[in-house]
């Protein structure tokens, strides 16, 4: 049994810490949302009254909170001072490769190891237990991150040193995102050509434009029977986390000088679409924009 410390327990967060809990390890867990935090209890974890109270004894640290400037107070104030020496620290936020460049830098002058590991595969499988991970950490810590991250992974892939497994993470997203859009014109098309959905699905899946959004997470419903698009587009990848990640590409990109015409057109896109008030909808639920039928979103 492994004592673990789970800072983050919302959407993402709450799947992941149970899948620690169902691994038999001692799980204390913090969040500013009692609600959050309840739930956490729900699954197995034991509540902490703070970042602090939950770290002090912790062997290994896991955070996942919203943005880079979380990140970076957190550690600073709360982690880095009162984790137990040895601890390993990792940061499963998505956020800016910058700030987990830095976080990394202060953690390993203080005397820990870290490792910066973004997830895929949103909140199904967050729940399921089969996220991707994608880790930026010194060669020699790897073993031991690829282990505490198992009870809640399908794969994990170390990109490289600190900050790798951010950038991984933000061009991933930006190809998909991508790819999502051109999979939901794609269908809105065929409908109005009179193609049948499901016979372009059928064809398309055989034939050069096969791609992940199509054949795994069709944005039409009926043809892949687990995809939100069956649920009403709700769960999964939520629109206003995929602005999130388009936007950080868009600033590494003009930080490099890296040019990503489509990653800002794609934002561009995502952006409309939650300014239309659809941010918590899966991301797939585009194809209803571009359909015209943004009605039958409830």
């Amino acid at each position: 049994m492994t004592k673990i410390a789970f800072i983050g327990v919302g959407n993402m967060g709450a799947g992941m810490a149970a899948n620690q809990a169902k691994a038999q390890h001692q799980v204390a867990a913090f969040d500013l949302s009692p609600a959050a935090l309840a739930k956490a209890v729900e699954a197995g974890c034991h509540a902490a009254d703070s970042v602090a109270a939950a770290v002090g004894d912790a062997e290994v640290v896991i955070t996942m909170l919203p943005a880079g400037k979380h990140v970076r107070e957190v550690y600073a104030d709360q982690v880095l001072p009162n984790a137990a020496k040895g601890a390993l620290l990792i940061d499963c936020s998505t956020i800016d490769v910058e700030s987990a460049r830095d976080v990394a830098a202060q953690a390993t002058e203080a005397g820990f190891r870290f490792a910066d590991a973004p997830v895929s595969g949103g909140i199904m499988a967050a729940d399921a237990g089969t996220l991707a991970f994608m880790v930026g950490c010194a060669e020699a810590d790897f073993a031991a991150v690829e282990a505490a991250l198992a009870p809640m992974a399908r794969v994990v892939l170390r990109a490289g040193e600190a900050g790798a497994g951010q950038a991984a993470k933000i061009c991933n997203n930006m190809l998909l995102g991508v790819s999502m859009l051109g999979t939901c014109e794609a269908f809105a098309l065929a409908e109005k050509l009179g193609l049948e959905a499901e016979r372009f699905f059928e064809i398309a899946s055989k034939s050069s434009g096969q791609c992940w959004s199509l054949t795994s997470y069709c944005p039409w419903p009926g043809p892949v029977p687990a995809a939100p698009s069956n649920r009403g587009y709700e769960g999964g990848f939520l629109t206003a986390l995929m602005l999130k990640d388009l936007k950080l590409s868009q600033d590494a990109a003009a930080k490099v000088g890296a040019s990503t015409p489509m990653g800002a057109q794609a934002g561009a896109l995502y952006a409309m679409f939650d300014g239309l008030g659809h941010g918590g909808k899966d991301f797939s639920a585009v194809l209803q924009l571009l359909r015209g039928k943004l009605d039958d979103l409830a």
